[in-house]
């Protein structure tokens, strides 16, 4: 599949949406899959990567394929609807003694974004961030 924009790209909720990214092993497939699942086609697909902006429950499920062990999680995030509530969210975080790595300008998977990143006692990265604009390219953050 090699559409980029399959439905119209929904705005991150007033509240803000979580994000799930999973490594899967066939792209097609699990893009078949979730689409069924959940009702509603990606909004981007690109090679090895597809997004899913869920109105409900309200979710940015993400799809890697070619990184990591298949069927496992690649991060988690929140999807919040602007750069300020990256800031708050950041500013919070660090309050209460937890480590981000500040607030960056970046493009990452297809999209130019305002993040954070902490991460988990047991590993797992979490993300907050705003999705400003879609982009052509993976971006320069790795997968």
């Amino acid at each position: 599949m090699t559409a980029t924009d399959l439905a119209p790209d929904l705005a991150a909720p007033a509240t803000g949406r979580l994000q799930l990214a999973l490594n899967v092993d066939n792209l097609e497939d699990a893009i078949a899959f979730y689409t069924k699942m959940f009702g509603t086609a990606p909004v981007k697909v690109k090679p090895g990567y597809a997004n899913f902006a869920i109105a409900e429950p309200p979710l940015k499920l993400v799809l890697f394929s070619g990184v990591g062990e298949p069927g496992t999680l690649n991060h988690l995030g929140v999807e919040v609807p602007s750069a300020d509530a990256v800031a708050a969210a950041d500013a919070r975080l660090s309050a209460e003694g937890l480590v981000t790595t500040d607030i960056c300008e970046t493009t990452c998977c297809f999209a130019a974004k305002t993040e954070t990143w902490l991460e988990a006692p047991d590993g797992q990265r979490w993300e907050w961030y705003v999705k400003h604009d879609d982009i052509d390219e993976f971006g320069a953050a790795s997968r």
